[in-house]
């Protein structure tokens, strides 16, 4: 009787182990220098494959978390709808906003995005505050939060499905300003449209950038999630690869 108890008691104690143990499935998106696949291709389902500023933070905090886990490079909405709907789920870099913020624990933050206004190089534009750029044509990204919220306050904005092509628009006077991220428009900007030297006229807003995990993941990888972001941060590793990235 007493060893199978012992065994009872032993089984128990493994099955509780497993719950912390077991693999955080983790997704992101194609945003460089944020994350990014190291062939520029758009989708990748192995963590050796994929890299950029927030990936480093992410994969530095899990390692000092002790988790198991994978990542895949997928896009925005997949990924949010696979995170919304499983437990031991997360991605990451998502902004916190009051729709998304109920649903998930949030670590973080790994980054934050600058709300920039580029002209084109040697531009003489110049803005002290967001109103000033009322009288300028703006190209955005559809669908952007950035893009979105000037429309919604009035701002003149024509916005594209392919980002990249705006700094084509800026250099070929379709458009005066850009509104983008202050290390992701110059990035895309060289990558897409071959153009270097955009000039940043006015950064108007930041938005931290976090790790959103499913509310019903267990309590010891949230727990670990956040010892592991903290040491990262304590440590001085975090502003390392912040720094590696001009950040």
């Amino acid at each position: 009787m007493k060893g199978k108890f012992g065994l009872l008691m032993a089984l128990l104690v493994t099955a509780g182990c497993a719950t912390a143990t077991e693999e955080l499935r983790i997704y992101t998106e194609q945003y460089p220098p944020y994350n990014m696949t190291t062939n520029g291709q758009p989708f990748a389902h192995s963590k050796a494959d994929i890299t950029g500023l927030c990936t480093d933070v992410v994969k530095a905090l899990l390692g000092k978390a002790e988790l198991d886990y994978s990542i895949k490079l997928r896009d925005l909405s997949y990924g949010l709808s696979r995170v919304e709907r499983h437990p031991d789920h997360g991605i990451y870099c998502v902004s916190k906003t009051d729709d998304r913020e109920p649903f998930f624990d949030w670590v973080g933050p790994l980054s934050s995005i600058k709300w920039t206004l580029f002209a084109k190089p040697g531009s003489s534009i110049e803005l002290e505050r967001l109103e000033d750029a009322r009288q300028y044509r703006i190209g955005g990204y559809k669908g952007d939060v950035m893009t979105n919220y000037l429309a919604n306050k009035g701002f003149e904005v024509s916005a594209i499905s392919n980002n990249g092509l705006n700094a084509r628009r800026l250099v070929e006077d379709q458009i005066d300003l850009w509104v983008a991220d202050g290390l992701a428009g110059p990035y895309l900007a060289a990558d897409a449209s071959d153009i270097t030297g955009l000039e940043p006229v006015l950064t108007f807003r930041e938005t931290p950038m976090y790790l959103a995990v499913h509310k019903e993941t267990s309590a010891e990888i949230l727990q670990a999630l956040n010892r592991g972001y903290q040491e990262l941060v304590e440590s001085g590793e975090k502003a390392t690869i912040s720094r590696s990235y001009g950040f």
